[in-house]
């Protein structure tokens, strides 16, 4: 594909392969939202080109899963130390180029479910590194062309998009009218996405076949089960791969341009007002991977036979929705997503009602589980370095939740964690003390020790997130306008 501008070489900065990567994704993606129906061919040279292979590595080697190894045997550090960064990147690139490239089984992990027993397990699948980096340059050619066509509705393992903006758009759409919510929920969906169904959708937008046989071959790479045994992957993506949730978007797009188009989402205020007026419903889904409301502005009974037809859309690419988990809630009685719960309250003082989002109380439980597990450790270490762990739990925790009316719920959180390090402190020293305790570990009755005090979520700030619709701005959305800007 003639991109227009000469690759860096191999002997050049991270910082110059990155700037040259992100411009052939600019113009990638410039190409793909001009033209929605072109098929781009010619892009295997990018994905073996060098300035790719750089950026895809030092994404390899930056991420926690870094230190785990594949069915080889080989982790990141010891690619690095032992065979040599340079060396390693040559021969995968001499082994795409002349195609005897095959991907290895990915290495079986079984991890409990959060918030499940042990009776409950999530698979995932460990890539050995050579595969994880082609699997990043593979990424870093086609998410540029397929963010063209995703909808905005997505918010879930997309460039620049979060929980929180999931959040508020829910928040947005039960202020509304959308006031039925159908919350589902898709049974092993990384397990039993169809791979006919899946590569038909990679195929309308890619046309280069050596693109197209490295995508399939990564889906049928197999599994390398803990007792040993090799499974073919007959269906699904390995929960865990760099280019997993990039294909599970591109296969659960396929609800969201159904909701879209059916929904009236891009319709005007009078049509959907027209529609209320006739009876009908109106309706829109937020997704974020394969967690996903749909919200109505219509009677429960259109919220029943929109689950018909959302299964229905499902089962087209092999996937199907949890009877049980599956629910119909209006938005007075409330429901939890992503850790929130949303309900609309009558506010306090008034007989105004609002929509509310706040911790839910699976969130909480989650928490505290987690402040347990800090402080019922053994004593056999110091407060300073207790108080490190326990800070970076509430710290993160709170950070999440402070767009929400999340403060008496932190100062609850305060209060445990509180109580437990105070206990801590009391099995570490049996034979203190309160006073004692007091005047040495808990100045100003915060537990400190040195420089470390115990972190207080109540000190940070509740703001409402800003909901940013259709207006969140994509990396090379803005490296074209930067580019632009640059020429003028």
């Amino acid at each position: 594909m003639n991109t227009g501008a000469p690759p860096p070489t191999p002997a050049r900065s991270i910082e110059e392969a990155e700037a040259w990567v992100l411009g052939i994704q600019a113009k990638l993606h410039r190409w793909a939202t001009d033209d929605p129906a072109r098929r781009f061919g010619d892009l295997f040279n990018l994905v073996h080109d060098p300035a790719f292979l750089l950026v895809g590595w030092r994404r390899v080697r930056g991420n926690k899963g870094a230190r785990s190894a594949g069915v080889d045997g080989e982790t990141a550090y010891y690619v690095e130390r032992v065979r040599g960064e340079e060396v390693f990147l040559a021969e995968l690139r001499a082994s795409l180029k002349d195609r005897s490239f095959r991907p290895l089984p990915v290495r079986e992990r079984l991890i409990p479910k959060p918030g499940t027993t042990t009776t409950k397990w999530r698979r995932l699948g460990i890539a050995t590194v050579r595969d994880r980096v082609v699997q990043a340059a593979l990424k870093l050619v086609l998410e540029p062309i397929w963010e063209a066509d995703f909808q905005p509705c997505s918010y879930g393992f997309r460039p620049r998009r979060r929980a929180q903006d999931a959040i508020a758009e829910i928040h947005h759409l039960a202020s509304h009218g959308y006031e039925w919510v159908l919350e589902g929920d898709i049974t092993a969906c990384f397990d039993e996405i169809d791979h006919t169904a899946l590569m038909t959708r990679v195929r309308q937008r890619i046309a280069d076949k050596r693109v197209l046989a490295l995508v399939k071959a990564f889906l049928k790479a197999g599994i390398l089960t803990e007792d040993g045994a090799v499974r073919d992957t007959v269906t699904g993506t390995p929960q865990g791969g760099i280019l997993s949730p990039l294909l599970s978007n591109l296969a659960l797009s396929v609800l969201d341009d159904h909701i879209v188009e059916h929904g009236q989402a891009r319709a005007p205020s009078w049509v959907r007002q027209r529609r209320r007026h006739q009876g009908l419903a109106n309706y829109r889904i937020v997704r974020y991977a394969d967690d996903f409301v749909v919200l109505v502005a219509g009677t429960r009974q259109h919220t029943q036979a929109l689950r018909e037809q959302v299964a229905w859309v499902l089962a087209t690419v092999g996937l199907r929705l949890s009877a049980e988990k599956t629910t119909i809630c209006h938005i007075d009685e409330g429901f939890d997503f992503l850790g929130w719960r949303i309900q609309r309250h009558q506010q306090r003082g008034s007989q105004r009602r609002y929509v509310y989002t706040y911790p839910s109380r699976k969130a909480l439980a989650a928490v505290k589980a987690k402040v347990r597990a800090v402080t019922g450790q053994t004593t056999n270490q110091s407060l300073g370095l207790m108080l490190l762990r326990l800070n970076w739990v509430l710290r993160g925790w709170a950070y999440y939740f402070r767009h929400g009316a999340s403060s008496k719920t932190f100062a609850y959180l305060d209060a445990f964690a509180w109580r437990r390090v105070c206990r801590w402190l009391c099995r570490k020293h049996p034979r203190t003390g309160w006073r004692r305790l007091h005047r040495r570990w808990l100045p100003g009755w915060r537990p400190t020790e040195g420089k470390v005090t115990l972190f207080d979520p109540g000190t940070i700030a509740i703001r409402r997130y800003r909901y940013r619709g259709t207006r969140i701005p994509l990396p090379w959305q803005q490296a074209t306008m930067t580019t632009q800007g640059s020429a003028g």
